[in-house]
């Protein structure tokens, strides 16, 4: 049985609990069985915001609150110290390196994805969140990218559906910034085995 515990950091307004809702609705709609937990401080932007997502191909036997995990990904270093603990020496750990640019656990492989760049130089500097999603699950594997995208334009809210098409973009951003790596070198992988 595969199981895998996922951790979103940052902090409010780069999107945390969105990345982690539209990826739990992309397993959900690929037949697989997905549980969420969010966490984010009473003020929506600055706070740190944390969601933790556990993906199985059978039910899933630990609740979202996780001692360990496979994946962190971070899109601030608040509360990455604290985190990027909880991953097992065969985890993965993706760091938006233009506000993260150190990684904590040397030891365990690391994917360093300039989220916050690339969606500024693609003129959405708050889709950052979705160009590392884009990116997470281009590398992982876990669900494609396209079900994502499907889940992504699901979860908006009527208010929000204007920003499905940009979203789609940048998704699709991360994506190919991913494929584009040749053989993922830019990325700073010190394994190469997931």
């Amino acid at each position: 049985m595969m199981e895998r515990e996922i951790i979103f950091t940052g902090i409010g307004g780069q999107g945390i609990q969105l990345m982690a809702k539209v990826l739990a609705q992309a397993a959900a709609a690929a037949g697989k069985h997905a549980m969420l937990f969010g966490v984010y401080g009473g003020a929506m932007r600055g706070m740190p915001s944390e969601s933790t997502l556990v993906i199985g191909d059978e039910p899933i036997q630990a609740p979202p609150i996780v001692p360990q995990c496979w994946s962190v990904v971070a899109m601030h270093p608040k509360s990455l110290a604290t985190l990027a603990s909880k991953l097992r020496p065969d985890g993965q750990l993706f760091l938006n390196e233009t506000l993260v640019p150190e990684n904590p656990r040397p030891e365990v492989t690391s994917v360093a994805i300039p989220a916050t760049h690339l969606a500024e130089h693609a003129g959405n500097l708050m889709g950052a969140g979705m160009v590392m999603l884009g990116a997470f699950v281009a590398r992982t594997q876990l669900i494609a990218v396209e079900s994502v995208i499907d889940a992504m334009r699901a979860s908006l809210p009527s208010h929000r559906a204007r920003m499905a098409n940009a979203n789609a973009a940048l998704l699709e951003l991360g994506a190919n910034f991913i494929h584009n790596s040749p053989s993922h070198s830019a990325l700073r992988t010190q394994d190469s085995a997931l």
